[in-house]
Formats: structure tokens, sequence, C-alpha cells
């Protein structure tokens, strides 16, 4: 009888090797002798596909392995403290993004070839509420004297504020808005994203000090480019994209409620727009789109309102309360040119909006917008269509119209550059090298939206690494010689782990004979260790996956409403793991490329030639070491490695 494929979900689908694969290959043939070889263990430490999917960098495998408890910080830090130190070390907002990030690093992991990811945001949220609910704070560095002037407050710029300050250089932050958040704060709703924690994650950075914010100040109108050249050692531009996209469809452009996803997602999230349209549609099919309608679900309409564009298009205008207080259920209608299963949105963001009442059109593409006598749209005509690659093309005979009041576009983004057209390219984006300097232009810098429009993480990633290059540039002029890895992340440092637990090598003394004679019993360097984290990516093929055994996921409660509670529903999607749950799925993570302290290797090497580190000498990446004089070259404890971290690599 056939297994269903509900319980093949619950069973571990890992196998060793694949029928017909029973040779080895010409290179084992040539270093093996009969059970024995050349090749001894060492220890290469490689970066988990989950790191080199974040867009951020952040070293995801280490505060997992802090949270699960392998790792340990030093005395007195709490594990729960120590866990957002490594976190934060790459990304200053882990209760943000452990809400909205889409998670590219939980895509990537290795464990999806044995069940199920591990839940990697839920994981950076219970460690973000955590730090906020303990008030963790951070720590900036000696001051440089140096100061540097940051447009935009939003992801990309208060991350560079962050790793700046890290640095010593003092900032001023310029933000054309009221408060502080950008994207985050102007783009997402008050139920994905929390007001009060995004502002606590905002203010530890301003906390830090010689952080000064600006706000309501737009560069290129209120003050100057000269004027911020003159004052700051140097200028990072992270304004990110304001405008959207419009359809280029008949009528689009001539109907004044049409109008993009930023304007309608800004109104909301300013507190200006509290109703909408009876029958919205919102063209898409990415995170933005399902923002838009299931905003739209929540505030409903009220025919009291006027026309839904009024306010939305005119920023000093603001719904009474009382518009809200007697609002009506409206139609939402999403169209999408890909079908559901390729949508650009998260799976569980389609599944909620589905959930909540939102009418989603997959595999259809709009044609024209229709025009009433005023001139208003009344609806938009579609058809269905199938994708040649990103080309949709219609399908004949199956057009018809869509009743609507407001049409909204959700399909991209772009710059806002007015009073910065010196610095605008053809496509009204700033231009960036691989360094994220603006070309010809000393001293300038971008990150974020404004050089393409991609994730929040991306943006913070992007930050980051402009702050590398604006402190090069601080400190010689020159950043070009700068020569970042392949694997550009954030990465677990032995050395630096060593010196932590005080096992650093000692010194070594080229006048000393002693120093010279180089013996594998030296504590002179790390001993049989490489890292190639900065150059490779751990696959799950260089795991031995047998180890691992079926865990399910441990999944954050949701309160999605019904599609008749919905309207007036504003409480906080996304609920926070336990303390216990987190651990327990931190747990669930494979360690790969890092020891994970397993003890396969010590019990079954047959010639006892792999042992335990002594605990007074052991910290993490440091658990095992060889004895050669015993080993033989087998290769059992490689091949019993869960996480890859053992290689034969040895006498080559």
């Amino acid at each position: 009888m056939a297994t269903s494929s509900e319980e093949m979900n619950k069973t571990v689908s890992w196998r060793r090797f694949e029928d017909g694969d029973q040779e080895w290959g010409s290179f084992t043939d040539q270093i093996f002798q009969e059970d024995t070889s050349y090749k001894c263990p060492t220890y290469v430490h490689k970066t988990p596909p989950c790191q080199g999917s974040c867009p951020s960098g952040e070293d995801i495998r280490g505060w997992l392995a802090i949270m699960r408890g392998m790792e340990t910080g030093p005395e007195g830090v709490e594990y729960t403290e120590y866990a957002f130190r490594r976190s934060t070390d790459a990304n200053p907002f882990p209760s943000m993004m452990g809400r909205v990030c889409p998670a590219p690093c939980q895509d990537g992991c290795n464990r999806n070839d044995l069940e199920d990811f591990v839940g990697i945001n839920a994981v950076e949220q219970f460690i973000g509420d955590t730090a906020l609910e303990n008030n963790y704070s951070f720590a900036a560095g000696e001051s440089t004297g140096k100061k540097v002037a940051i447009v935009g407050g939003g992801p990309a710029g208060m991350s560079a504020a962050y790793q700046l300050r890290r640095k010593g250089h003092a900032v001023v932050v310029f933000e054309a808005l009221e408060e502080l958040g950008g994207m985050m704060r102007y783009g997402i709703p008050n139920y994905r994203i929390p007001r009060d924690k995004l502002a606590g994650e905002n203010q530890r950075i301003v906390d830090m000090g010689e952080v000064e914010v600006r706000t309501g100040v737009r560069v290129g109108k209120d003050i100057t480019v000269e004027q911020l050249e003159k004052d700051y050692d140097a200028v990072l531009w992270a304004i990110g994209c304001w405008t959207g996209r419009g359809v280029p469809i008949d009528g689009w452009n001539d109907a004044p409620n049409c109008l993009s996803g930023v304007e309608y997602l800004q109104a909301f999230n300013e507190g200006r727009m509290k109703v909408t349209a009876k029958r919205l549609i919102c063209i898409g099919g990415g995170d933005t789109s399902i923002d838009v309608v299931s905003v739209g679900r929540r505030i409903g309409h009220n025919a009291a309102a006027g026309n839904p564009e009024d306010v939305i298009l005119d920023t000093s205008a603001v719904q009474d309360q009382a518009l809200a207080d007697a609002a009506d259920p409206l139609d939402a209608t999403l169209t999408s040119l890909f079908t559901k299963d390729k949508m650009f949105a998260a799976q569980h963001e389609i599944h909620d909006a589905l959930h909540e009442g939102v009418d989603i059109l997959d595999g259809v593409m709009p044609l024209e917008v229709i025009l009433g006598d005023d001139g208003r749209a009344t609806g938009l005509k579609v058809c269905d269509c199938t994708m040649d690659g990103m080309k949709p093309v219609p399908t004949e005979g199956t057009e018809r119209i869509i009743e609507a009041d407001l049409i909204v576009a959700a399909i991209g983004q772009g710059g806002d550059m007015a009073g910065l057209e010196d610095l605008a390219n053809e496509r009204n984006l700033i231009d960036s090298d691989k360094h994220y300097q603006v070309p010809s232009k000393p001293g300038h810098f971008v990150a974020g939206d404004i050089v393409r429009p991609h994730l929040l993480t991306t943006a913070i990633g992007q930050g980051s690494i402009a702050a590398d290059s604006i402190d090069d540039y601080l400190q010689d002029g020159v950043v070009d010689a700068i020569r970042r890895p392949k694997v550009d992340v954030h990465f677990f440092d032995l050395e630096d782990k060593l010196l932590e637990a005080g096992l650093s090598p000692e010194h070594f003394d080229a006048s000393n004979v002693e120093d010279l004679e180089a013996t594998d019993t030296g504590n002179l360097a790390i001993h049989n260790y490489e890292d190639r984290s900065f150059a490779e990516i751990v696959g799950s093929d260089e795991l031995f996956l047998g180890h691992f055994g079926y865990e399910a996921r441990l999944l954050r409660e949701e309160d999605v409403p019904s599609a008749d509670d919905v309207l007036g529903h504003f409480h906080e999607r996304m609920m926070n793991l336990s303390e216990e749950n987190a651990q327990a799925e931190s747990k669930r993570c494979m360690s790969c490329g890092m020891c994970f302290e397993c003890d396969n290797c010590v019990i079954f090497c047959p010639m006892d030639a792999v042992y335990r580190v002594k605990k007074d000498s052991s910290t993490t990446g440091r658990y095992v070491a060889t004895d050669y004089t015993r080993c033989i070259g087998c290769h059992i404890c490689a091949d019993v490695c869960p996480t890859g971290y053992i290689k034969m690599g040895l006498g080559e």
C-alpha cells in the first residue's frame, strides 16, 4: 500500500546513497589503500546556507547555538543577552525582522532536505522582544571626532548609524517624515509591526550617544547638498523609494482614483486614512499588495467619507474617527499575474489574506481602466493569462470587468529625487559601486532601496557595508582598497571566541628556538583548523543527515481574524514564542559547518584517535581534536559528522 503524503511529511526522507550510487569516485580511488589513507581529519569552518542567504548577513547559526545552550558567553552575561549581541552584530532590528522579513534564510536552510526548515524568524522575534523587555543597550566605540550625515531614517540609514557609532563616528540623521523607521514605519501596517517595539529599537540606536536626529527635514529643500558637504566628513544617502509605479494600461494616468500602494499605505500609517473605498482592487502579488488589501478589510468603508483618493493624496487631510466607528465591510480584490504558488508574497501572508476575506484572482492580467462620466475609475478590465518568464500572455476570450471605486498598484517603487537631481540616474535612483560609494562623488555613499528596491533586510545589510566603506574613507580617504570576501556576511570568529574564553594561543617568538620547532603540542596556533567561511557555503550533501530524526517545527501562534471579524481588528498578528519553545526550536538547527558537540567522531573512531578536548581548554569550535599518531585515515569520523565540520584534508 502506498504511503500517504501526510505520513511522508512526518518521516525523515534522507538517504545516504541514492540507487545506483555504489561506485567510489576517481579521486577516492587515488587516495585510499584498502581501509586506510594518508589523509587525516582536520576541522573546517564553513558558512551555513541560512547565513549565506541572509541579505543582512547575520550569524544565524551562532545565535541559535547560544539559544540552545551549546555556546556560552562570558561569565555574568545571560544567554538571552549574549544571543542578542550576536544577532545585532549584523542587524540592530531583531524584533522587527523576526516579524516581517520574508526569511530567505529559511528557504536556504539545509533542514529543508530533511523535513522542514528551522523557524529562524520566530527565534529572532523572541531574541528581539526579550531584548526590549530587558532594556539591553548598545555600546558606542571610542570617539574619532568624525561626523557623518545620514539622509534617511529607515532601515538602511539607522543600520548605518548603528554601525558607525560602534566605530566611534558621530552621526546626524536627516529624516523628511515626522518619525524614524522609513518603510518599517510608513509602509507596513501596525498589526504587523508594533509601533512601540519599532520605536524601542530605533531609540536604542539613538541612545548610543552622538546620534542627532532631525525629523521633518528634507535634504534638497530644507538644507542643501552643498551644506552637508561643508558640515560633515561624509554623507550617506538612504532616502528609500517613495513613489509607486503606475500600471502601463489605458486609463491609468487619467483616473484620480488610480493610486500607488506607497501612497495608500502611507496615508493609513500616518493615521490620516481611517476608511477607504467600498470596492477596492489592488494590482500586485507581493507583500505590499497583501498589506493594501488587508488594511482595506480592516478599516472598511463609509459613504460619508467622500472619494477615497482625497485623503490619500492630500497629506494635510485627516479623516474623522467617527467615520471609522461607523464603517462597513468592503470588498477587496487582489489581482496577480502569477498563480498563488508562484506569487512573490510569503505563502502565510496569502493564506491569511484569504482567511480575512480577500478575493485573490491569480493568473490574471490587467488590460484597461474603465472610466466613468466623471473621469474616475469605475472598474478594471482583466483577462486570464499564463506567464512566459516574466511576460504575461493573455488568454483570449476570458476578458471581464471588475467593478471598483479605488484601484491601487503595488508593482514596484521608485525614488523621489526632487531637489537631488544631480544625484539621480536614468531610473531616478542613485548609482552605487560595489562598496556603496556614489561614483565620481568622493565622500558620498548610498544604501537601501534608492540603490535598488528590495527587502528591508537587504537595506540593513547595505547600511552595514556602507558603514565599513565610510569608516575606511574617514581613515585614509580610500575605499577601493577594501577587498570584501566572496561570502560577505558576519562570521563566527574562532580567534575571538578563544580570546573571550581566555584560551588564545600564546605569543610566538621567532627568536625562541623552542617556538620555531612548532610541535603539535605547542599552543602557538590554532591547530588543524581551517576557516573557509569567507569563501564557501556548506551544502546538505556535506552533512551526515542520518544523525537527525524528525522534529516538527514549533509554529508561532497567529491572531488572524476571519472574514466576519476582520473589520476593526488591529491586534498584532504574529505572537511570540515562549522561552521554552524558542529554545526547543533552536535545537532543530543542524549547526551546518560548525561542530555542535554530538560526540559521533569520538564514539565511532576505531583507533581512539579522536578525543574530547579537556574541559578547561574547550570552547565552541574546539570541542574535539585528533591524535595523529593513532589516526589511520579511515575517514569514519568525517562520514559520521552531522555538520560537515570534519574533512579528510591533512596529508596533501
